[in-house]
Order: C-alpha cells, then structure tokens, then sequence
C-alpha cells in the first residue's frame, strides 16, 4: 500500500492519507472545503462543493490520475435539501464522466463543513 499526498490540497486533519493505491486502486479519503492553506470555505453548499472538488482533483492528480478514472464517490451532506446544488456543481466538474455515486445525509461534518466527498479511482491499464 502506498500513501498518496498533494501540496495542492489541505493536508489530512487526523491520522490518515489523503489518499492510498493497492493493487491499482486508489481510495480517496473525503475532502471538506478546505483550502490547501487549511481554511474552510464558509460559503454555501454549492461554493464548498467546489473547493471539495478541487481538492480530490488534486489528490488525483498527485497520483497521476484524473477525475476521469473515478469509477465511485460518496457525498455526505449535512442537509439533503442542499442535493440539487451540489449536484449541479458536481454534474460540472465531471462533465460527460458518469462514476457510480451514493449520496448520504450525515448529523454534522468535521469543521463545520455541509458538504464532504470521497472517491475511488482506478489506474488505466
């Protein structure tokens, strides 16, 4: 198993990686909308997803892959009433790319964030 860290994108706020790669997989841990400086973005759901965004776009590029190698992401939303918003940032972000997708409420997120994003991705043959 390897660890996987990008100077792009917040560094991990407890004991874990940004992201691992095992047997061509790579997992990526959930980013909040942390700029790579540590700050949250206190803005609304739509403007914290795409800090989320932009994070995991660089943990993927860290390990020389791209959005289009996600096969699976989870969103965790604070409140399902902020789905549509998030869901058009995120319909943006991968364009014609369709990863599988799960989308949860959760009772709260680390920093006070309303939007968190995990990914699994696949390195190409």
């Amino acid at each position: 198993m390897q660890s996987i860290n990008a100077d792009r994108a917040p560094a991990a706020i407890g004991p874990y990686s940004q992201a691992v790669e095992t047997g061509g997989w790579v997992f990526l841990s959930g980013q909040i909308p942390l700029r790579p400086d540590g700050t949250l973005v206190d803005g609304p759901p739509a403007e914290q997803a795409e800090q989320v965004l932009k994070n995991l776009e660089a943990v993927l590029e860290a390990a020389g892959l791209s959005k289009r190698d996600v096969v699976k992401t989870t969103i965790f939303l604070t409140d399902l009433s902020h789905f549509q918003a998030v869901n058009e940032v995120y319909g943006r972000f991968f364009g014609d790319h369709r990863p599988a997708r799960s989308t949860v409420q959760v009772a709260a997120l680390p920093r006070g964030a309303a939007v968190e994003i995990e990914a699994i991705a696949v390195r190409p043959r």
